[in-house]
Formats: C-alpha cells, sequence, structure tokens
C-alpha cells in the first residue's frame, strides 16, 4: 500500500505533525524545519514558525490558480501556479534578508508578506485585473492586504463546514508573534511603519524608516520578480527571463532606509530589467495570450459585482464550470477557452505606426466603458453578434496589471552616494521609453468574420 505522510495543525500549535500512514495517524513531535523542492531554487527551507501558514486555504487555493493565466494555450509547458511563485518570492525574500544581515524580527516580517503577497489574486492571476479596477477601483494587491488583516476569506460557508477546524492566515501570522496589519502594509509597496528615532544598519544612521522591508516585497527590484522572472521563463521554454540572481542578492544594501543595489550589481541590474521586457513582449503581452485573456475578462463582465468581487473565492476550474453554466455568452467562451477555439487578430495598429496625435484617441478607448461602446460598433457594422469582438488597448491595461514595468528607479550606491539607474545606464534609460507590447490597438473576433470585422474596424477607429 502506498505510504501518504502529510502534517495537520492547529491555531498556536507548532508542537506536532500528524502522520498519516495508510489510514493511521500518528502524532510525533514536529522537526525544526520542511524542506520542498522546488524546479527553480531546488530545496526551498521552511521553518515550523512558517508551515501553519502555508497550510493556510489562503495559501492552499493557489495551488488551483495558473501563474501565467492563460498563457499555457501558447506555452504548453506553463502550468505552473501560484502557490510556487509565492514559495519561490519567499526563498528569495529570505536570501535577500540573509544577504542584508537583517535582525529575525524584520526577516521574519519580510518573508512572511513576500509569501502572502499573490493571496488575493482572483482565477487565472492577472486576467481580470482591470474588471476588477473598473468595477471597485481595486487590484489584488488590496484583496490581499484584506485577507490578511482578516478582513475576508477565500471559503463559502460549505467549505468553512466541510474544513472544520483550520488555521487562517491573520491566526498563523498571529501565533508568529507577528501583527498581520504590519504585514498588510509590506504588500504591494506599501510604506512600512514609520520608526521613530535612528535606525542602525551596517554601521549607517538614519532617520528615514525601513522602507526596505516593503522594497524587498514589491519594489522596482525585488523578490517578487526576481522569482517570476526566472520561474515563467523556465516553464515557457524561452530564454528571455534569464537573470543573475545570486549576483543581485549579493549586492544589495540598504542606506538611508531604502533598498539600494551596490554599483558593483550595475550589469546584473540591467539584465534583469532587460529580461522583465523581454519577457513582456514574447510571454506575458503575446498576441494569442492576450486575445484569450479578454476573451474570459469579457464573459466575466456578465456576472454581477457581488458575484465577480467574491471571484477571489473560486479557483480556475471553477471559474469556468460557473461560466459554463451560466450559459449565453459566458458559457459559449468557456466551451471556446476549454477547447482552444480562440478568436483571433482582425485588425492592429502597430507601435511604431502610430501617427503623432493618435495617442489621444487611443487613449480614450482605455476607458472600458468607451472601449465596450466601439466593440459593439464595429460587431453592428459587420454584422456579427454583439460580445464577438473585442479591442485590446495595452497602454491603458499594463499600468494597473504590472505598474513597475516603466519604473527604473533602481538606487544604485556608489562611494556612500546614492544615484538613479537612468543616471549611470543608458540601457535603463532606454528601457524607459521601450513599450512592452507591439501594438497600440488590437481588434479580435472570430476566425470566419475576420474579413468583415477588419473592415469595420478600420471605419469606426479611424486607423
Amino acid at each position: 500500500m502506498r505510504r501518504r505522510v502529510g502534517f495537520e495543525t492547529a491555531p498556536c500549535s507548532l508542537s506536532f505533525y500528524s502522520i498519516i500512514i495508510s489510514e493511521e495517524v500518528v502524532t510525533i513531535a514536529m522537526v525544526d524545519y520542511k524542506i520542498i523542492r522546488d524546479s527553480v531554487h531546488g530545496s526551498i527551507r521552511v521553518d515550523k514558525e512558517f508551515l501553519p501558514l502555508a497550510e493556510a486555504p489562503e495559501l492552499q487555493r493557489l495551488h488551483s490558480i495558473h501563474q501565467l493565466g492563460l498563457a499555457y494555450l501558447v506555452y504548453p509547458g506553463a502550468n505552473h501556479t501560484r502557490f510556487e511563485h509565492s514559495l519561490g518570492a519567499f526563498s528569495v525574500a529570505g536570501r535577500i534578508c540573509e544577504s542584508l544581515g537583517l535582525d529575525p524580527g524584520e526577516a521574519a516580517q519580510v518573508r512572511t508578506a513576500a509569501l502572502l503577497h499573490d493571496i488575493g489574486h482572483l482565477p487565472y492571476s492577472h486576467t481580470f485585473e482591470m474588471v476588477l479596477h473598473e468595477q471597485f477601483g481595486i487590484d489584488h494587491e488590496e484583496i490581499s492586504r484584506r485577507l490578511v488583516r482578516g478582513e475576508d476569506t477565500v471559503l463559502s460557508q460549505g467549505e468553512m463546514k466541510t474544513l472544520g477546524k483550520y488555521v487562517s492566515v491573520p491566526e498563523a501570522i498571529e501565533c508568529m508573534g507577528l501583527d498581520p496589519r504590519e504585514i498588510a502594509r509590506l504588500l504591494g509597496g506599501a510604506a512600512a511603519k514609520p520608526v521613530r528615532g535612528l535606525d542602525r544598519h551596517r554601521g549607517q544612521t538614519h532617520f528615514n524608516g525601513k522602507r526596505y522591508l516593503s522594497q524587498i516585497v514589491s519594489g522596482t527590484v525585488d523578490a517578487d520578480q526576481l522569482d517570476y522572472l526566472v520561474r515563467d521563463a523556465h516553464y515557457t521554454g524561452v530564454a528571455y527571463g534569464v537573470i543573475d540572481l545570486d549576483r543581485l542578492i549579493e549586492t544589495f544594501d540598504v542606506f538611508n532606509g531604502d533598498l539600494v543595489i551596490e554599483r558593483g550589481g550595475l550589469s546584473a541590474v540591467e539584465g534583469m530589467l532587460v529580461a522583465r521586457s523581454l519577457m513582456f513582449t514574447s510571454v506575458y503581452f503575446h498576441k494569442t495570450v492576450r486575445i484569450s485573456e479578454l476573451m474570459l475578462a469579457k464573459a466575466v463582465e456578465g456576472f454581477g459585482p457581488e458575484d465577480i468581487y467574491s471571484m477571489h473565492q473560486m479557483t480556475d476550474a471553477t471559474l469556468l464550470s460557473r461560466l459554463d453554466a451560466e450559459g449565453g455568452l459566458c458559457g459559449e467562451i468557456a466551451t471556446l477557452i476549454k477547447y482552444r477555439r480562440l478568436f483571433k487578430r482582425a485588425h492592429a495598429l502597430a507601435v511604431t505606426d502610430v501617427a503623432e496625435g493618435q495617442w489621444d484617441a487611443i487613449d480614450r478607448l482605455g476607458d472600458m466603458k468607451r472601449r465596450r461602446q466601439v466593440e459593439e460598433e464595429i460587431a453592428t457594422r459587420a454584422g456579427i453578434e454583439p460580445g464577438h469582438v473585442i479591442i485590446d488597448v495595452p497602454s491603458s491595461e499594463l499600468p494597473v496589471s504590472e505598474p513597475r514595468i516603466s519604473l527604473m528607479d533602481v538606487r544604485i550606491l556608489q562611494q556612500n552616494k546614492v544615484k538613479l539607474l537612468p543616471k549611470l545606464s543608458p540601457i535603463a534609460s532606454a528601457l524607459q521609453t521601450r513599450r512592452a507590447y507591439d501594438w497600440a490597438v488590437m481588434v479580435a473576433c472570430p476566425e470566419k468574420h475576420k474579413a468583415k470585422v477588419a473592415k469595420a474596424a478600420q471605419k469606426v477607429l479611424g486607423f
């Protein structure tokens, strides 16, 4: 009989494992840590105080959320999950803390925040970020903060009944002697609580607080990006996400309360920023990936506001099932996604072809209501059903889904002075103006309607 080994925990109980062998449960003393094998970072050590946190429902749900949304429809290997990435960010954050020589309390805060930074993601990760933004004016980071503070839950009433006794994220955080509100402040680049008085680190004295704690988790160069770039490149099979992770970690420092990079790490930072830009162009904003995500986003718009807000309680699979059950356009799109019968690009305006003055008209399409009106107008002119035309305007969505993409404000420490990266690096300066997508506007529709939608789009859009 196959031996199954697992563990259970209870609130504030870190003393025992429950080992399941066949159908018997045997309680033994808990070891000091657990080693988890990761395909990117190798062996990741999870100390015992973090184990209940890793087992919390908010984290476990991420096993069922694709890290790259629907990118697996283009890159078949991209089936890795948000849980894997969260564990990777936890590992990278721990290495950064060790390199900086942070005290155990600071390191525990940073590692906890890194592990939890994505628990508010809706199904298919960033796919519905614009819907969330347009409907409620929030993003997944705000949902993550609410979950960390215990203001919301990922569990339905039925799931709570089935699970019985369980440890939530805020309970696990409190068991570690940490404050959930402080951890929430570290998510999404939120400034850490100001520290009054002097703060000493590596022989320095400064008065500006501990911004570096949040910057390790979410900044211009942070544990989040240092994991997802390497991980996404690994699983998609592209070579663009290769970065010198070891060198970067070695050259992190703290200066006047901010996370900085020593001058010797300049080339490694440039490599990371180039990798980020190329990964967006080749993977995250691949035209077929974008089309599939926009199809799914249009289907979800058929939900009511309460349903959309509660999507953080769903997984990828439960969302598709729900869409299928809705029928109509929702069910149609769910079936098309399931069997990869995707819309095709009918018309596009390349970034390089945008004439002077056209960006104003393109920016107006960034408003979702305006975009939906234009989509319906194109569909009507083409004589096809509403909902079968989709317009993509990357310049409006990218600042919402990944606001760090245009940031180059990396602080470089040289001879006890700090300069921003663009002052030292022509590469960084060039990346500030480089767009991470190839088209300014793209119109997609079912393949059989491409010709008439292309003709209608040119007339309606005027370009």
